[in-house]
Order: C-alpha cells, then structure tokens, then sequence
C-alpha cells in the first residue's frame, strides 16, 4: 500500500514505514508532532499495537523532519498538511483511512479533514489545538531565524514558522467542521500541550466524537498511558472503520 518513492507536491521524499495488517482496504496513517519524526518511541507503540490488531499502518516523517527530503525551517502545520493531502492522493481508491496525529501532527490533522475528503477517521493524541498560544509559551522568547526550538540547533525557529502557527492562531473552527469521527486522546498531566486544548476541541466537534483522559500521562506517554491510547484508538477505529 506504501507508494515507492512516496513524495510530497514539491518533488520531496517523505519518509514512510509500513506495518502490514490483516484487514482488507483499510490503512492507518500516523503522524508525528513538531520537532519529530517517525520514529519516535509512541508512534512505534501506536503502529505496532494496531498492527497487531490487523489494522495495517503506515507511519510518516513529514517534509524537513527525520529522513525525508526538505527544509526543517519550512515544516509548517500548512506545509505538513499539504504533505498529508499528497500522501492521502497517493493511496489507492477504495482504499478507507484513518489519520492518528500526535501533538502538531494533530493540527496538521484537523487542518487536512477539514479540506480534504480524507481521512475517513480522525485521531488526534495530545493534539496542538491553539497554535499561536503554543508558539508564545514555548518559543516566546526565541528570537525567529536566530535562535533554535528548545536549544536544539538541528531545530532552529524559522520565522517561517512562527508566521504559519501566528496566523493559524487556533483550530476550533477545523474542529467543528470537518464532521468525521473524532477520537481526541490526552494525558492530564500533558505539560507541552495542556489537556484543555483537546477539551475545547471536542465540545467545538461535531458527532461522533470521544475524548479520552489518560490519567497520569505526559505529552510524549513515555512513563504511563501507551497501552491505553493503543486501546482507545483501536476501539474508535473497529466502530467507525471495521
């Protein structure tokens, strides 16, 4: 199901990999959140545990970010989305989709289902809602195209991008007009993303929809709650995807 090469409109490779499963015309696509890339360890969790469940995945580095072609300073929500749409127009038809997004990779979800006819499912996880409150909390103080995104000079904060995330300044408006089947999944103590986000997202949402609090859990799931995320989705997935 994964297209060889896979890229994006501008002629970049987007980095993919593959977790086959048994279920027929059915494909999960996983994004990552700013600063990340495919390979992190929740994504790895979220692809296997679905995997496993015959649920085939395909998880995605988008442009600028791990192994994919482009520009890190140009890997805007708009731009990720953009990548999304492409990845979505590469797949076959007939083929029906699901996108799971964690964190920026849940704004760039709810900016694709809001303008594209897919995914037929949407899953955001510790999903970035307003975008301009977190570029102030986070990165108010960075200087953009001179200083770096949370002291990493392989990350460095385009002015680019903090223009996108400004003039997105939230995605209540997404949320409540893509109308596909909503699962939003946060842990409480999430202190990158605070859980209100995903909270004001669900009550803007249309139904179906289902908001999860995973007890304990931290932005990245690393010390509790994986298992349980891997759970919700793949329940939201067998009533609105089987």
């Amino acid at each position: 199901m994964k297209p060889d090469p896979l890229k994006n409109r501008r002629g970049e490779r987007l980095d993919a990999a593959f977790h086959p499963g048994d279920r027929d015309d059915r494909l999960v696509v996983i994004g990552h959140g700013v600063t990340g890339n495919k390979d992190r360890p929740l994504l790895i969790a979220i692809a296997e545990g679905l995997a496993a469940r015959g649920w085939p995945c395909m998880r995605l580095s988008f442009s600028g970010n791990g192994d994919s072609g482009g520009d890190f300073r140009e890997a805007t929500v708009t731009k990720e989305s953009e990548d999304l749409r492409d990845v979505f127009a590469a797949i076959p038809d007939g083929t029906r989709v699901a996108y799971v997004g964690h964190s920026m990779g849940g704004a760039v979800g709810l900016m694709t289902a809001a303008a594209s006819p897919r995914p037929e499912v949407l899953v955001t996880v510790a999903g970035m809602v307003f975008t301009g409150e977190f570029l102030e909390r986070e990165f108010g103080d960075v200087t953009p195209d001179k200083g770096c995104m949370w002291d990493d000079e392989d990350c460095p904060l385009s002015r680019q991008f903090a223009d996108d995330m400004e003039s997105i300044g939230d995605l209540l408006d997404e949320a409540g007009a893509h109308r596909r089947p909503y699962l939003l999944v946060h842990g409480s103590i999430d202190d990158v993303v605070p859980p209100d986000e995903s909270t004001r997202a669900h009550a803007a949402a249309a139904e179906p929809k289902r908001l999860v609090t995973v007890e304990g859990a931290g932005h990245l799931f690393e010390e509790t709650g994986c298992d349980e995320v891997v759970e919700a989705i793949a329940s939201w997935l067998e009533t609105h995807l089987a």
